[in-house]
């Protein structure tokens, strides 16, 4: 029955003239708690709070946000904080007890007897944390915006109107969220600063602090043990100086930078009432935020759903000139020089061996007449405006004559440069932290004596002519060596447009599919241009290959199989490859190697293997993967010593990163195809054990409204084929299922299906749990290693699922989308029915159909077995 339904049938009894006042107020208070448990509870009060032990918490009024206790990284300890609540990476974003966490899972987030919000243990004594404040009275609430903002709000005495007296967007931690206001208020004195984690797994204040310095012109300093770090600003009308320009999203010298203008509305707002900036997302439904992190990198990072990752748009400091006065006073950093450091026109190193104390050149002589003057250094972040003076009804050219009358000014720049001629900040005493970029920041006029102002005036005239000389024997030279390669050009185009028609050719030729896997006609490969065009994949000489293997060394090998061996290989770029060299032996290996290059190369997904191209040149013939450095799941599951390894919670990623691969097989890819070869040695997984389905050269595309197809040609493996693709050779998407419900009950038990019992041949890994299931045992087929730590309820239910999976009729198995919402959520499972195909007979018996088993070297039987 519906949730609608219940809350209706609820209201309409309490309704009921018949009953008691009583009654009907019981009644109306289990409609609330039922209306509460399934939509979230986003508000603390006097008689609602959250409890560690009930694993109780509060979720914002459109799930954006949860608040709960957590506990970081590897650590115990219990705290209570705020994370994005619709992201796979839990992301904390706020900390309440940061620095007195709970010991254990006994902690309470409650309304205190002030009103206050405290974070206290079970036996309710002195609070670990509180938002300590002076209550007008004690009649508060706190709640959980959908902003992420954590409030806490008083009464009046009549009860008519409420207002905010604390939230957590004024004390923040280690992050700044969309709409949060970050900087001063100077109403109420409060300078909000984000401190760094000690580590990921302590949240306890680190090295690192964040946050505006209001002297002179308003700046962002970040500071290590309180000795700056890194400076940022000040506003300069488009962005803080120093930072990517909004307009692009990027400065010049950090192309790797993406460009975030197209969903970033980023303001700056300085006034009376304070000074702050704020960043909100013009797409609501992305989920961004500003981090320092605990090794001293402030980052914008933004979730992307199609990786399940955290997508980094900018980081700061990023080298050595970002760090705060690398290069001492009057000197400037230049990241894309050689020697990063160098001093202002008019200073100089004071020796040769100390570039990071600049001095100047010639007295300077101050006051009027002395023909002193300005250059104009471009492209720069700002100097340190901590000793500046704001002229805002100023030109620059005004602003210059104001700084000429004090013999302390040294330069100034434009307050705004969207609007240059109106306003300026003049800088007086040391210039410190410049840096010079190639065409973004903006314009310094530096002060500097009459002789560096009149050498310069030279230099430029000089540097002038002999630019200009030089510019015409460059072009003259230009003209006479585009010539001769536009003729060379002209020679040798004919000679390699053949060569490469006919190396086309060649590939399409061999890469051409048999009508036992052959596309649709609409995709039918007829043309060599065609097939350059539909493949869609990169190309590797076998000079690069070679490379990469050193000469396929044995040293490289990682293993081999039906298809030929495989090598690891590491290209010239750094990137670490697997290489699956086709056997010249291998016929079987011909069909596979066609069908995995047109099939893998249009299917783009997390849980998927990718293929990054292949080599066809001479006799050879591979395929080039990521390289997967924690092997397949067999290596690790049926090992004894290994599989320890593999805890319960690694285990459900696994079984639910396998689930999510096929569901995009089945149903979300561009092509619906049917793998046809699941099992543990085609599952790899990644350096961060996620599991990545492999091996497609059995696949097969189902076209249009296509649900079953047939074949004579059986392949696969045996123990993980369904009874009518393995009888009958009838496969379609519940024959993939089949599989999945095989390796489900694989990795549970950490067993094979087949050679289950060495003893009993007649028995199986299916047959075996099947019969615990009815006898209410079923936990018994558990794995050893995980038994002690394994949420129970969890495991039974992935048991269940998998003995569903595996029915001996395909309609009565689930879909891959139905199998991950049971597997997500505490939903009522149907009855799975009596499973009867196992594989057990002998190889020699001819009664059933040919099976091809190169790629297996799993036990070549089958038989059905009847259930009694």
């Amino acid at each position: 029955m519906s949730l609608s339904k219940i809350l209706s049938l609820i209201i309409h009894a309490s309704m009921d003239t018949k009953r008691t006042l009583f009654s009907n107020a019981i009644v109306l208070f289990m409609a609330s708690i039922l209306f509460a448990s399934c939509c979230g509870i986003d508000i603390i009060n006097q008689t609602h709070f959250i409890s560690d032990s009930k694993n109780e918490s509060l979720i914002s009024s459109i799930g954006n946000f949860k608040l709960g206790f957590f506990s970081p990284g590897n650590s115990p300890s219990r705290y209570v904080g705020i994370w994005f609540n619709k992201v796979s990476k839990q992301t904390v974003v706020w900390v309440a007890n940061r620095e007195i966490p709970l010991k254990k899972s006994a902690g309470i987030f409650k309304i205190a007897a002030d009103g206050n919000l405290a974070v206290v243990d079970s036996k309710g004594r002195t609070p670990l944390w509180s938002t300590n404040i002076s209550m007008p009275n004690a009649n508060s609430s706190a709640k959980l915006l959908p902003s992420g903002n954590l409030v806490l709000v008083v009464k009046n005495n009549s009860g008519n109107s409420e207002s905010i007296v604390w939230q957590s967007f004024d004390y923040p931690t280690d992050t700044i969220l969309p709409g949060m206001r970050f900087g001063l208020n100077r109403e109420t004195g409060l300078n909000q600063f984000l401190t760094s984690w000690k580590s990921s797994d302590d949240p306890a204040p680190g090295d690192f602090s964040f946050g505006l310095n209001p002297n002179g012109s308003p700046q962002y300093f970040l500071y290590r043990n309180l000795t700056p770090f890194w400076r940022v600003g000040p506003w300069n009308g488009r962005s803080l100086s120093g930072t990517p320009d909004i307009s692009t999203g990027v400065k010049s010298n950090r192309p790797d930078f993406s460009n975030e203008a197209g969903f970033l509305n980023y303001s700056f707002v300085s006034n009376k009432q304070g000074t702050y900036i704020t960043f909100y997302l013009r797409n609501t439904s992305v989920f961004s935020s500003m981090v320092l992190e605990p090794t001293g990198i402030v980052k914008r990072v933004t979730w992307r759903e199609d990786s399940q990752d955290w997508a980094l748009f900018w980081l700061e400091p990023d080298g050595s000139c970002d760090v705060y006065a690398n290069c001492g006073s009057y000197s400037i950093c230049n990241f894309n020089n050689a020697i990063k450091c160098s001093c202002l026109p008019g200073f100089e190193p004071l020796s040769p061996h100390d570039w990071h104390t600049c001095v100047e050149k010639r007295k300077f002589q101050c006051g009027k007449g002395a023909g002193e003057g300005f250059l104009k250094i471009a492209n720069v972040k700002i100097p340190d405006a901590t000793r500046t003076r704001a002229y805002t009804n100023l030109s620059l050219k005004e602003c210059e004559m104001e700084c000429l009358r004090s013999c302390n000014c040294s330069g100034y720049a434009s307050l705004d440069i969207n609007n240059e001629g109106q306003g300026c900040l003049a800088w007086y005493g040391e210039l410190n932290d410049m840096q010079q970029y190639t065409d973004e920041g903006q314009d310094f006029h530096l002060r500097v004596e009459a002789g560096e102002l009149a050498a310069y005036a030279k230099n430029s005239s000089k540097s002038s002519t002999a630019t200009n000389w030089i510019v015409r024997v460059i072009v003259l030279f230009a003209i006479a060596l585009l010539l001769l390669f536009v003729s060379i050009y002209l020679h040798s185009r004919k000679k390699r447009a053949r060569k490469g028609h006919l190396e086309k050719r060649r590939r399409c030729e061999l890469l051409s599919l048999d009508p036992e896997n052959r596309m649709s006609n609409s995709e039918d490969l007829t043309s060599a241009h065609e097939c350059e065009e539909n493949l869609n994949i990169t190309f590797y000489d076998l000079g690069t290959i070679r490379a990469a293997t050193d000469n396929f060394s044995s040293e490289r090998k990682l293993g081999e199989g039906g298809f030929g061996p495989v090598y690891k290989g590491k290209l010239s770029n750094g990137k670490e490859v697997a290489i699956k060299r086709l056997s010249k032996s291998s016929e079987q290996g011909i069909d596979e190697f066609k069908n995995e290059v047109l099939l893998i190369a249009k299917l783009q997904h997390r849980n998927l293997v990718k293929l990054l191209g292949c080599c066809i040149e001479a006799e050879e013939k591979m395929l080039i993967y990521e390289y997967m450095p924690n092997k397949s799941l067999d290596y690790l599951i049926f090992d004894q010593s290994r599989k320890a390894s593999l805890e319960w919670e690694k285990r459900f990623e696994i079984i639910m990163g396998i689930a999510r691969g096929i569901l995009y097989l089945h149903q979300d890819s561009r092509l619906r195809i049917i793998h046809r070869d699941l099992k543990t040695s085609n599952v790899l997984l990644d350096e961060e054990m996620n599991a990545k389905i492999s091996d497609f050269g059995t696949a097969r595309i189902f076209c249009g409204n296509q649900n079953q197809a047939n074949t004579n040609r059986v392949v696969g493996t045996f123990g993980y084929m369904s009874p009518e693709y393995a009888l009958d050779g009838l496969f379609s998407v519940k024959s993939d299922v089949f599989s999945f419900g095989v390796l489900l009950l694989e990795i549970i038990s950490g067993r094979k299906n087949i050679g289950f019992f060495k003893e009993d041949l007649s028995s199986n890994l299916i047959r075996y749990t099947w019969n615990l299931w009815k006898d209410g045992n079923a936990l018994e087929m558990m794995d050893l290693s995980i038994r002690q730590s394994c949420p129970s309820s969890e495991v039974l239910r992935c048991i269940h699922v998998g003995l569903l999976c595996v029915q001996d009729c395909a309609a009565n198995r689930p879909t891959m989308s139905e199998i991950i919402f049971m597997l997500s959520t505490d939903t009522t499972l149907p009855s799975p029915t009596q499973p009867t195909f196992s594989i057990t007979r002998s190889q020699n018996d001819p009664s059933f159909p040919a099976i091809d088993t190169s790629s297996s070297v799993n036990q070549v039987t089958i038989s059905l077995v009847d259930a009694r």
